[in-house]
């Protein structure tokens, strides 16, 4: 049995550049990933199956239409890929929103790969893998990767950079699902520029913005209100929407401004954790 963390993603910036001919956006992003998430297990079996537990597995229950999830396309084309005859039990332990910008369905998918590569003695930097994470969406490669990186292209080119290791942080979700598509849809379509190239992460991050931050207000106003309520918090550092939304995040000084933040908070959706 092999046990695979799936952690939160969060883009400490996002800079979304043009439209590009293939329909995806060209962006800039500063990626970075939590100390907390989903769980991924896979243990191999007579039969392929796939079960969903966790505080959001009724939101994940197979569509009428059967379509598959997005951790069942990444195991088929794990095998396709590599030739593996085996079948597999995998059982994802559902913690993190759905449609939430913090790349819950992307995490999943790349610890069913770091999973099956590791009952498989596949090499985690094999590119292959890399390959089928493109395929399966833009946020999957760095979220393969698992580490601090600036992402460009669609997010899949990837470049390590220093990260804030074990700076508290706080998720909030007001329990709103925003679809990344009409988000990207009502994109204003103006080029602001790119993320700063000098300075540590941290000033990196706070002298940028989230370019899809006024769509995704204008699709969930409540956003509004849980930006509010973590730049109003002690200790703040940072406080931005997190991808496409609905989820937003702030960085603390220390983990008690953190703890105190998330008792001050409405009936929403928060996730005490830190960064890694």
């Amino acid at each position: 049995m092999i046990v695979e963390r799936a952690p939160a993603k969060i883009n400490l910036a996002l800079h979304v550049r043009h439209r590009r001919p293939d329909g995806y956006h060209e962006l800039e992003t500063l990626f970075a990933f939590t100390a907390h998430g989903d769980t991924v297990t896979v243990t191999p079996a007579v039969a392929d199956s796939f079960h969903v537990i966790g505080p959001f597995a009724a939101a994940l229950q197979a569509p009428a239409s059967g379509a598959r999830n997005l951790v069942e396309t990444a195991a088929h084309a794990f095998c396709d890929t590599f030739d593996v005859r085996q079948a597999h039990a995998i059982t994802l332990d559902k913690h993190l929103p759905i449609a939430s910008g913090i790349g819950g369905g992307s995490a999943d998918a790349a610890a069913t790969l770091r999973a099956l590569a590791r009952l498989h003695a596949i090499a985690p930097a094999d590119p292959r893998l890399f390959v089928i994470a493109e395929r399966l969406g833009a946020d999957v490669p760095a979220c393969l990767l698992g580490r601090t990186t600036l992402g460009t292209g669609k997010g899949e080119a990837l470049i390590p950079v220093q990260g804030l290791a074990g700076t508290p942080l706080l998720l909030v979700n007001p329990g709103v699902a925003v679809s990344t598509g009409a988000v990207f849809a009502r994109w204003d379509g103006k080029d602001r520029g790119g993320i700063a190239g000098e300075g540590d992460l941290l000033a990196r991050a706070i002298a940028g913005r989230n370019d899809l931050q006024p769509a995704a207000l204008a699709l969930a106003p409540v956003i509004a209100d849980v930006l509010a309520a973590l730049e109003g918090a002690d200790g703040v550092r940072l406080a931005r929407m997190s991808g496409s939304g609905a989820t937003c995040f702030a960085l603390f000084d220390d983990a008690g401004a953190r703890d105190s933040a998330a008792a001050a908070m409405p009936q929403w959706w928060t996730l005490a954790t830190t960064l890694t």
